[in-house]
């Protein structure tokens, strides 16, 4: 059965009060933590002291049936897992409500589609830090302390790109978590997970950081840490500490055949909560820098042609007309650096951008013409039109991965580099996996997909287009090899 990505928000019933009210009944006032260790009691004394700061967030949404039926659901339009969903499906026997027979008999379902989710308090003013599919489209947000007290919680800004949250409530001398640093984690690292999985109420799991700058293609400014720690539906916007006590990430998604934890879960990284946060609090909303290009990754081949002696980098495909790259980048120049900080891969330079604020002067480095050179330029801002762009980049990407195959536009550098005539317009493969579909159907790097189905492809979107489209259990793709031409009849299913 395929693994699934799944939001880690519960739709529960209202239950029992015994079931909803398992939260730590003392009111501890939380104070810097010390490092825990491994002494005898040491995990027990950490999570006495950081389980007041953690709270149930209960979302009611507005009065429409629809609006609930689109918050029961991690696959709503607002979701960042959306794409995947409407690409892969969700796993079978999640307790979904709106789809009772899919639904085991003992799962928990919706009532009047309340969503029951984490969050921690960030301030003793009141912040607090969830999901922001735990609150979407939400009419009433309800938050509930670990002693049982309630309080209505205001939304001041979200952000469903990184998935985040910020709410605030009235409340004086709050218990409160640090923001630690995530880049100082390291994998094999002891963490704890607290939260609300499946509507149970306050819940401790311990376990280590399995990874980080994890792509699940949740988008182009989200790498997540995994970790091997419990965390369920219900979990969503609950703290990952580190055994200091400070948050490194928030608690978001899992991968799951089931609908419960296998042991791979994934939270966003605390220094982009930083971020973002910052900027909700200021302003209600996250305001993205943009640069104006179009990228793709540095291929051996690709760094080879250029000049590079490694495969650092993003190579600029084309650059938008009227944007702040207009006559400071160029087709071909491969991104070394953004602000003094390197490009490892390609996913770098959009994050780095994005965290900057527009309006901001960038200094780039550039690889032209064999030549290193800086490149200053002033920054755009991120508008809904230029969002979609991104998110059509990296839904493209996924659809070449389920083809096994990395596609790039026929650039001016490439046609040179690879021989393409003139006359031949296409979409240009530029890495293969050796297991892939593409492969074993005979695809080779360096071919250039002119057609799908008999219709002319130009752009990577062209062909995820075509690949969703498909009715069939292949697609049948024309290519350009060299001087010749054949077809490739690729398998879909």
């Amino acid at each position: 059965m395929p693994m699934s990505l799944i939001p880690s928000r519960l739709e529960v019933r209202r239950a029992a009060p015994a079931a909803l009210g398992m939260l730590a009944a003392a009111a501890i006032v939380w104070s810097p933590v010390a490092q825990a260790g491994t002494a005898p009691g040491a995990i027990a004394d950490l999570v006495e002291q950081v389980n007041p700061a953690v709270v149930t967030v209960l979302a009611t949404p507005e009065k429409t049936a629809e609006a609930a039926d689109r918050m029961s659901s991690p696959r709503g339009p607002a979701s960042p897992f959306e794409e995947f969903f409407r690409q892969f499906g969700a796993p079978r026997g999640m307790p979904f409500p709106g789809a009772p027979d899919e639904a085991p008999d003992n799962a928990p379902r919706g009532h009047g589609g309340v969503s029951l989710g984490s969050g921690f308090v960030i301030g003793a003013d009141g912040y607090i830090v969830t999901n922001n599919h735990v609150v979407e489209e939400s009419g009433k947000v309800t938050v509930r302390f670990a002693d049982d007290r309630e309080f209505e919680a205001e939304v001041v800004g979200t952000d469903p790109q990184t998935d985040l949250a910020l709410l605030r409530i009235d409340g004086e001398d709050l218990p409160s978590l640090a923001l630690g640093d995530s880049d100082e984690i390291r994998v094999g690292e002891d963490v704890i997970a607290v939260g609300n999985p499946f509507g149970l109420g306050g819940t401790v799991t311990r376990g280590i950081v399995s990874a980080v700058s994890r792509d699940i293609q949740a988008g182009p400014y989200l790498d997540f840490i995994q970790t091997d720690a419990a965390i369920n539906r219900g979990n969503s916007g609950g703290p990952l500490l580190n055994l200091e006590g400070e948050v490194i990430g928030v608690n978001s998604a899992i991968y799951s055949p089931n609908g419960g934890s296998v042991g791979v879960g994934f939270a966003i990284p605390s220094n982009l909560v930083k971020t973002v946060v910052a900027q909700l609090r200021e302003e209600g909303s996250v305001q993205r820098g943009w640069l104006g290009v179009s990228i793709q990754p540095v291929t051996p081949a690709i760094a080879q042609a250029v000049g590079l002696e490694g495969d650092d980098g993003a190579i600029v495909a084309s650059v938008v007309e009227g944007s702040p790259a207009e006559g400071k980048l160029e087709s071909g120049d491969v991104i070394l650096s953004f602000d003094g900080k390197p490009i490892s891969t390609m996913r770098d330079l959009p994050k780095l951008v994005a965290a900057a604020r527009p309006g901001a002067n960038a200094e780039l480095k550039v690889m032209r013409d064999g030549q290193e050179r800086e490149v200053t330029l002033e920054l755009g801002r991120l508008d809904a039109d230029r969002l979609a762009m991104a998110q059509g980049g990296d839904q493209d990407a996924e659809s070449a991965e389920r083809l096994g195959a990395t596609l790039s536009p026929l650039t001016p550098e490439l046609r040179d580099e690879l021989g393409v005539s003139p006359d031949v317009d296409g979409v240009v493969v530029t890495s293969l996996d050796a297991d892939g579909r593409a492969a074993e159907a005979g695809l080779r790097v360096g071919d250039v997909i002119v057609s799908i189905g008999g219709k002319a492809v130009t752009a990577p979107a062209q062909v995820a287009r075509a690949i969703e489209d498909a009715t069939a259990d292949a697609v049948l793709l024309k290519v350009t090899r060299g001087s010749a031409q054949l077809f490739v009849g690729v398998p879909l299913a």
